[in-house]
């Protein structure tokens, strides 16, 4: 028997990404990593981050530059491909010009691109 985090899904994009979402509410960067596949590529910047550890390091940088925020979203979903601009109000920090591209495959996500400009401070 395989885990339900290897097993193909019939999950839409839209119901990945809403779970994602949720889970990203937690902080739980081990439940937060289950939506992605096995071999995901995290993509920022800074460099490409692989498979589940990689998905993990980089989502753990982005709640920790913007921890408690407040997140407004405009996904536009293409089939598998999502582009989503955002941004995040915290209180320590903020972001105006988040943009994020995931791709999706047998319901989990397999890539995610990330850019933003942090700001802190006034």
């Amino acid at each position: 028997m395989t885990s339900p985090s290897t097993q193909p899904s019939h999950r839409t994009p839209q119901e990945v990404f809403a779970d994602h979402g949720r889970r990203l509410g937690t902080g739980n960067l081990d439940s937060i990593s289950a939506n992605y596949a096995r071999d995901a590529v995290f993509i920022t910047p800074q460099g490409i981050l692989r498979g589940k550890e990689g998905v993990k390091k980089g989502i753990g940088a982005l709640l920790a530059d913007l921890p408690d925020a407040n997140w407004e979203l405009k996904p536009q979903f293409a089939g598998e491909v999502l582009f989503l601009e955002w941004s995040a109000t915290g209180p320590t920090a903020r972001v105006r010009d988040g943009v994020d591209t995931f791709v999706f495959r047998h319901g989990l996500i397999q890539a995610q691109t990330v850019r933003y400009t942090l700001v802190t401070g006034d």
